[in-house]
């Protein structure tokens, strides 16, 4: 079924495999929400050619970044980007799917973990995902990541949260930031931060993106699969 859009969301696509690379822009290109702006065989070109595409007004809304890329590898690709760019979302591409290699995507700035071996329909949908500003993994990655949660081993850890750092951990699992939050609870964003501080020291995590995990693996909220 074709998703219903207002707008279509500009993609960017950086793979050192030509083959790869290929066949994502087909593929992407043909969904009639997706508008594929460009393409980058590696993370040095990609940064030379995102801030010619900046400056020509065509801002991709979503970077397609393999991981596996010499000398400049996705990780710091990603890192640069969301660093000079924080709103452009970046969703990761690799064949691995080792927790390390998950982790420093994620804190490098990913809003997305997909694998190579996917359907390129997983692609798509992460792309979506990351435009909404919703956090998308692979399955596989997922349980992976969940599993090796440590929390409280107490009876029950949501009873340690508070009702309003229940709603403000719903919204850091859909990927809202504390700007977001703030203005969805009517709260400072000053405030937000400090209920996200809380929430992290009560459950003995020690970022958003395992919150958010641990928030999906307690069924407070849903990952992201399949596009609304």
């Amino acid at each position: 079924m074709e998703p219903a859009r207002d707008e279509t969301i500009g993609v960017l696509v950086v793979d050192d495999h030509e083959f790869v690379r290929r066949g994502l822009l087909a593929f992407l290109d043909s969904e009639p929400d997706i508008d594929v702006l460009g393409e980058a065989a590696g993370g040095a070109q990609a940064l030379d050619l995102l801030a010619s595409m900046v400056s020509a007004g065509r801002r991709p809304d979503v970077i397609v970044m393999d991981l596996q890329m010499e000398p400049i590898d996705g990780i710091e690709s990603t890192r640069q980007v969301r660093a000079l760019y924080t709103d452009i979302e970046v969703v990761a591409l690799t064949s691995f799917a080792e927790e390390e290699r998950v982790h420093a995507a994620l804190q490098a700035g990913a809003s997305g973990y997909v694998l190579k071996s996917s359907d390129a329909d997983d692609v798509a949908t992460a792309v979506r995902a990351a435009h909404r500003g919703a956090l998308h993994l692979d399955p596989l990655v997922a349980r992976g990541l969940m599993s090796s949660l440590r929390v409280p081993t107490g009876d029950d850890p949501i009873s340690e949260l508070t009702s309003r750092e229940l709603d403000v951990l719903r919204l850091v699992a859909v990927g809202m930031p504390n700007k977001q939050i703030a203005a969805e609870l009517a709260i400072s964003e000053r405030t937000a931060r400090t209920h996200v501080s809380r929430i992290l020291r009560k459950l003995r995590l020690s970022s958003r993106t395992q919150a958010a995990l641990w928030a999906v693996r307690e069924g407070l909220v849903e990952l992201e699969r399949e596009p609304p």
